[in-house]
This record gives C-alpha cells, sequence and structure tokens, in this order.
C-alpha cells in the first residue's frame, strides 16, 4: 500500500515539537496516497479504503479502530467483508460520525487515518480534522489537535466522478459550492517533521496523518 506522497510548496506551523507539513495533492501521478472514508448505505455506515473512485478490494491491516457516534455515543464496527467495515448508527440522531486507525505500511510508515461523515459540527475531535465554519456549511477549517493550521491543498472527490483541488483562503479556509448531488469526500493527508512515535514498543520516524470529511447531498 503505496504512500509516496511528496510535498508541493507545503505551509508550515510549528505545533509543539514537531512541524506540520500539509502536503501538495498531485506531485507526481503515484504520490497520491490512499484514504479512509465513510459512507452511508442502506444497511448503516461503511468504512472504506482507497479512493472513492477506486475503492481496494481489501482493507489495509488497522490496529487501534476506534468509533465515535453523535451525542459521545460510541458503535461497534463489524467488519462485513473483506473491503469494508459496517458501522451501526442512531435512528434519528443528526450529529456526526467519525472512524479513526492506525497503519504500518510495508515502507514503515505509520499513518494515523481519521475519517468523519456529516458537517453538522463545527469543533474537532480527531487529531487532524477538517471543520465546517459554520453547521452545514461550505467552507472549512483544518484544525491539528486544536488549532488551526493552513492545508497548502484540499482535494475533493465525488461519488460523480468530478473532483477538484481547493486552495486555501488569506485566513487558511478552504471554500466551495456543491453543484450536484452525490458523496462528497474532501480529504487532506500531513507529514509529521521531527515527530517521531514509539507505539508498541517500536519507534517510527515516518509519521502521517490522512484524514477525511464526507458528506451526501441529497437529490
Amino acid at each position: 500500500m503505496p504512500y509516496l506522497r511528496s510535498s508541493r510548496n507545503p505551509l508550515l506551523r510549528q505545533l509543539g515539537t514537531g512541524v506540520l507539513v500539509v502536503s501538495g495533492l498531485f506531485a507526481t501521478a503515484l504520490a497520491h496516497a490512499d484514504y479512509l472514508w465513510l459512507q452511508p448505505r442502506s444497511s448503516g455506515v461503511h468504512v472504506y479504503a482507497g479512493e472513492l473512485s477506486k475503492p481496494l478490494d481489501k482493507l489495509p491491516t488497522l490496529t487501534d479502530v476506534r468509533i465515535a457516534v453523535p451525542e459521545g455515543k460510541t458503535a461497534p464496527a463489524h467488519k462485513q467483508a473483506s473491503d469494508h467495515f459496517r458501522l451501526a448508527t442512531g435512528e434519528g440522531s443528526t450529529g456526526d460520525m467519525r472512524f479513526t486507525a492506525t497503519h504500518v505500511g510495508s515502507d514503515g510508515v505509520l499513518t494515523y487515518y481519521q475519517a468523519r461523515l456529516g458537517r453538522n459540527e463545527i469543533k474537532a475531535i480527531n487529531d487532524l480534522e477538517l471543520v465546517p465554519t459554520e453547521s452545514g456549511g461550505n467552507t472549512f477549517r483544518l484544525m491539528f489537535k486544536g488549532r488551526s493550521v493552513a492545508a497548502s491543498q484540499v482535494n475533493v472527490d465525488t461519488s460523480e466522478g468530478w473532483r477538484r483541488v481547493l486552495s486555501p483562503a488569506e485566513d487558511g479556509t478552504v471554500s466551495f459550492t456543491p453543484s450536484f448531488p452525490g458523496l462528497y469526500v474532501l480529504e487532506v493527508t500531513a507529514r509529521v517533521e521531527n515527530g517521531s512515535v514509539t507505539l508498541g514498543g517500536k519507534k517510527y520516524d515516518e509519521v502521517r496523518h490522512t484524514t477525511t470529511l464526507s458528506f451526501e447531498v441529497p437529490r
């Protein structure tokens, strides 16, 4: 599973002992990293990996899986098939759902996957998260561990095959107007420089965060 995203004009912010480098998207055709995203289905919310247009046939090996559903509750994750998890949802809930997990690639890179479904809440819970500036809005701010950072680019994929790269405004936010019904997935991948992590007794010098925000525009 490749994670070969190189930076292009990254914006840096000093965060504690490390520097968060928010990577550019298409440095080369091979530089697009896989991500996890949440997608509503008739049987509940599913968690997929890869890209929206090209889901992986098999999920990568994930550890430390955590699910957060609205109202501060938790939900079970069921491995329905090799290609997805299924999350149970509460009836009548209008809040946002989140799924997080870690993965160690064959290249030794530790990746923290963070996925969110919904744009109702204007606060971040995951370490790296795109947050709407107003409930249901089309302007988003990238938050890293409670602090605002500027993404050099935010990638938008849709179920209709429309793709776009968003650049930040002067205040660091990104905006766009969904123009047709379907599922929208906003994605950012970031690398933490000088931010090695020891997990399970092993030290990882290459640490990345991948976050997605998905939402549906109804017909």
